[in-house]
């Protein structure tokens, strides 16, 4: 492990731990909103720990997090839970039956899955860490550390799905690049599992291997002649187009096969209400929730040619759909989503500018030299897939989402927001170059009078004390990250506006 990755890790540690430890003051401190949300009813008998680890831990159960538990302990039962995907249940599940199945005499199963939800989450947040650590060093480390007090820190923290999400995209996105191309399907097959906007990540599966297929198709074009320089183009094609179904096929299952199973469950059900605790068919009665039952007639979404459950729970349920968010009352949350579009903008536009002939060919074409002797950091060739992933995520959750959703939406789907942060923080910061600064006390690494590397002193820590001899974009991006990863736990972890 190198010291840069062992230096992350360990902030990343820290964060985690201190992100527990706040969500339990502040949901002692703060009493919670009376919110409606989804609350449903406690069905089994509270054991001797269940109190204690409620009061640690209940902030991480709240908004949609509350699904998640509900599902993770009695399955797929209400229509609506089916907008949220099975992999992340099902870990909690698996963990509340192994790892704490000794707990069994003193917690419930609510008990254990809210103590998997804080060992689960934590686990996978550190996984996802060292994936986004690509790029050149002094980029990969700061964008790491960054990455580390995300804006939507809250969402990696409670019973949400993004942590898994994030670790699951950043890693096949890691094996992609580095040629790996089956595992990395895998990888992003598993995503989809956890999220539907899994399935953007076939992008990547087009992109790359078409880039290397060109690549290959430039180099038989000077190394081969006559008939074996048309087999090999041939074959190269016949490759990618391979890769490309395959590919995508693996990755757009788990969505197919979710969907598959919502419409066996409501349109050809197999049980009936006598079958359902009668504490939570009455909580169906009340709210309106709709649940399988065979003995009544099918959802009219079964009618449809395309009888999608997940389309139909968004439009009925959330009310998702092209600028519908588009109103003066929701002006609030376009504001709360603004600095991480701000990111993603910045990012596409200063892309654009250092590389405009590049982006108009889609860098699939002349880029030998680029690649040849690659620009380093944010502007690499390599990086041009990830800003047009970044900016279809922006675009489509702008547009088409609710747009509060954004920060944590990009945050666990894209490592471009903390690549340009750290791009900014790395030319804007003289504070972060030793050679332009008399205080030595702030850089990114260190070093001994014999040469030799110590362990990088984290920058992050390093600049707080002088936040306010900082530069104005520094003061910013710290400010922003700083005050989104405090806020969302204070306001989530009381059922107060942080979705």
């Amino acid at each position: 492990m190198t010291m840069d990755v062992r230096a992350v890790l360990e902030f990343a540690t820290a964060t985690r731990g201190l992100s527990l430890l706040l969500q339990a003051v502040f949901n002692a401190v703060i009493p919670d909103h009376d919110a409606d949300a989804f609350r449903p009813p406690r069905t089994e008998e509270p054991l001797y720990l269940d109190s204690s680890v409620e009061w640690l831990l209940g902030g991480l159960s709240h908004w949609d997090a509350e699904h998640f538990l509900f599902i993770a302990e009695r399955g797929y039962l209400y229509e609506h839970n089916f907008a949220f995907f099975p992999l992340f249940p099902i870990i909690l599940r698996g963990l509340a039956e192994t790892l704490l199945w000794p707990l069994s005499s003193w917690l419930s199963v609510r008990g254990r899955l809210l103590v998997a939800v804080a060992l689960g989450n934590t686990a996978l947040f550190l996984l996802s860490v060292v994936p986004c650590m690509r790029s050149d060093r002094r980029l990969a480390l700061l964008s790491s550390l960054l990455y580390c007090i995300t804006p939507a820190n809250v969402f990696m923290t409670a019973g949400y799905s993004e942590s898994l999400f994030a670790a699951l995209t950043f890693g096949g996105l890691y094996l992609l690049e580095k040629g790996f191309t089956f595992r990395a399907c895998l990888a992003l097959s598993i995503a989809t599992a956890a999220r539907s906007n899994g399935l953007v990540n076939i992008g990547f599966l087009l992109y790359l291997p078409s880039l290397h297929a060109i690549t290959q198709i430039r180099v038989y074009r000077t190394t081969t002649k006559g008939h074996s320089k048309v087999f090999h183009y041939i074959w190269a094609i016949i490759r990618l187009l391979l890769t490309s179904l395959l590919g995508t096929a693996i990755i757009a299952l788990p969505f197919c096969a979710f969907q598959y199973y919502g419409y066996r469950t409501f349109c050809t059900p197999s049980v009936s209400l006598e079958q359902i605790p009668p504490a939570l068919v009455s909580l169906a009665e009340l709210k309106g929730y709709r649940v399988p039952d065979e003995n009544g007639p099918p959802p009219l979404w079964c009618m449809r040619p395309l009888p999608l459950l997940y389309s139909h729970i968004q439009d009925v349920y959330w009310d998702v759909g092209f600028l519908r968010y588009f109103e003066l009352s929701q002006i609030p949350n376009f504001i709360l989503a603004l600095p991480m579009a701000t990111l993603g903008i910045m990012a596409a536009y200063a892309y654009f500018l250092a590389n405009p002939e590049l982006c108009l060919r889609l860098g699939l074409w002349d880029t030998g030299a680029h690649f040849d002797k690659p620009t380093p950091g944010m502007f690499n060739p390599r990086v041009f897939v990830y800003i047009v992933h970044s900016t279809v995520l922006l675009v489509f959750g702008t547009l088409c989402m609710h747009v509060q959703v954004l920060t944590r939406f990009m945050a666990s789907s894209t490592p471009v927001p903390f690549w340009i942060s750290a791009h900014l923080l790395l030319l804007n910061e003289p504070l972060l170059h030793r050679r332009k600064t008399s205080n030595p006390n702030v850089q990114l690494h260190t070093h001994s009078s014999n040469g030799c590397q110590h362990t990088p002193q984290n920058p992050i820590i390093a600049l707080l004390p002088y936040f306010k001899s900082c530069s104005s974009t520094t003061q910013g991006i710290l400010g922003y990250f700083l005050s989104y990863w405090v806020l969302g736990l204070a306001l989530h972890c009381n059922f107060l506006p942080w979705t």
